[in-house]
């Protein structure tokens, strides 16, 4: 193929799926580099924006996505007659926080940092496609993990996890004190982990307030 027709391929094939497609599996069907499917993608990219059209091209980690624009959602939902999902709670938005930023976790690890339960509300979040499992500890009992997906990614309006905002630096005597109320903890590695709850601005403040309301099935 020439490059007009790898760049009609790639197009193709992000329309026709609807769902992120890796990156590397479309180099591979294409036989060619994944550099050079990268550039297609942020070309193409860059191509519909230019263009005003209703559909764009997101790069989800090492996934590629198309789809339509997040103004034209409500007429979108309209015109398929789609229902509006219940909002997320804000026990769901704490847990979402927590895997996001140590992930991959345990569910164990989540509820010694909430110190709550939370088997109902990383259900839910599963079946919001905002979380999935990412394997097993190899540890007694085997724990499932947990990380984020690609639809977490394109809700929060970000390509990379690196791109999430920062978390607050703490002083001395607040890390005193995160340590003694159980805030801090230790992850799979043995390193030490700090987690805020998700009441935080810095996490939820760049989320857009409908985006966990839309249909992602």
């Amino acid at each position: 193929m020439n490059a007009k027709e790898l760049n009609a391929a790639v197009e193709a094939m992000l329309f026709a799926s609807g769902e992120p497609l890796e990156i590397v599996r479309i180099a591979e069907v294409l036989g060619c580099d994944v550099e050079q499917v990268e550039n297609i993608v942020l070309n193409l990219a860059d191509k519909l924006d230019e263009s005003g059209s209703g559909l764009c091209v997101m790069k989800l980690g090492d996934k590629a996505q198309m789809c339509s624009r997040q103004e034209f959602a409500p007429l979108i939902r309209d015109i398929l007659d789609l229902k509006r999902n219940t909002p997320l709670s804000g026990a769901a938005f704490e847990v979402l926080a927590v895997i996001a930023y140590n992930q991959p976790v345990t569910k164990s690890f989540v509820e010694q940092v909430r110190g709550v339960d939370c088997s109902g509300v990383i259900s839910t979040l599963c079946q919001r496609g905002l979380i999935e499992e990412k394997g097993r500890l190899e540890l007694p009992g085997r724990p499932l993990i947990y990380g984020t997906t690609s639809d977490f990614l394109r809700c929060f309006c970000v390509s990379d996890l690196s791109e999430l905002p920062p978390l607050p630096e703490k002083n001395e005597d607040e890390l005193k004190q995160a340590l003694s109320s159980g805030e801090s903890s230790g992850n799979s590695n043995g390193t030490e982990t700090i987690v805020i709850s998700a009441d935080d601005e810095n996490l939820v403040s760049e989320a857009d307030d409908d985006v966990f309301n839309e249909d992602f099935n």
